[in-house]
């Protein structure tokens, strides 16, 4: 019954990932984001049949039944990834029927709480990866309502750090407001010194996307190293490489939604590292 459950919900992440793609490619080209999907080479509406994710892909062999064109491969990947995410929280905490009764109503609650979180995140993230990477640029009808539910689903769910628990709402309420302007403060100094030439003003609504999922600052912090460090690694190689001069742009998006997700994850856990270490 768990691996059936699991099933679902990697069927559920799928079409998040379907709906992902659909999300990028219509507010990029200034698009409403209801109707029908279509082939954006041909126009034509796509059937039911054929906007199956991920297997729709296969069976057409990443082409338009219509035009005959090639489907992106950004399609099933998103797609596959977003199934794969959503997975995540489940067996991270190990959610259910059966919880109900060993937990009782208000942890199961807060499970579920958790997961719907954890959801939220890792779409938005995924967002920013796809969106900054394709048109380097930050949507904000995305970006802003995201940071708002995660900062108040935060507000309830279980502390993702040791330091957050046992706090009053309003105390937790001021360390994760202090993590937002924190996250908006760095971007918004960079903005000032380069003069909106070294960093971008979509990367200060990043900074308070990311503070919202930190919820305190020595997490937030962490998470602005490892997107500078996975960053300054990845710049090196398309240098070494020839794919990038040291004067090219490279948006800072990707990185910083890849290091938000690497301290979400295991943010605890580096913590602790840290902690023995020094």
């Amino acid at each position: 019954m768990l691996t059936l459950f699991y099933l679902i919900v990697f069927c559920v992440g799928l079409s998040f990932g379907s709906f992902l793609n659909c999300l990028v490619y219509r507010l990029a080209s200034g698009q409403t984001i209801w109707g029908r999907s279509f082939c954006p080479k041909c126009k034509k509406q796509i059937v039911w049949y054929d906007n199956i994710p991920l297997i729709s892909f296969v069976l057409l062999k990443g082409r338009c039944r219509e035009c005959r064109e090639k489907i992106s491969w950004q399609y099933p990947i998103v797609e596959l990834i977003m199934g794969l995410l959503f997975i995540i929280p489940l067996i991270r905490f190990s959610l259910s029927g059966a919880d109900f009764l060993v937990l009782g109503a208000r942890g199961f609650f807060l499970d579920v709480l958790e997961i719907f979180r954890s959801w939220t995140i890792f779409f938005t993230l995924a967002f920013i990866f796809v969106y900054d990477l394709k048109y380097s640029a930050i949507e904000d009808a995305v970006l802003l309502p995201a940071a708002g539910i995660v900062f108040v689903l935060n507000l309830f769910a279980r502390p993702l750090l040791d330091s957050l628990s046992g706090l009053s709402l309003s105390a937790r309420f001021v360390q994760m407001a202090l993590a937002v302007l924190i996250g908006a403060g760095f971007f918004a100094l960079q903005y000032f010194l380069t003069k909106g030439k070294g960093i971008g003003l979509g990367d200060l609504r990043i900074g308070i996307f990311m503070g919202a999922v930190c919820a305190h600052w020595s997490t937030l912090c962490l998470a602005l190293t490892v997107s500078y460090l996975l960053g300054s690694l990845v710049s090196l190689v398309l240098i070494v490489f020839k794919k990038k001069k040291f004067k090219s742009a490279v948006p800072l998006g990707p990185f910083l939604a890849a290091g938000t997700f690497l301290l979400f994850i295991f943010g605890q856990e580096i913590l602790g590292i840290i902690a023995r270490t020094f």
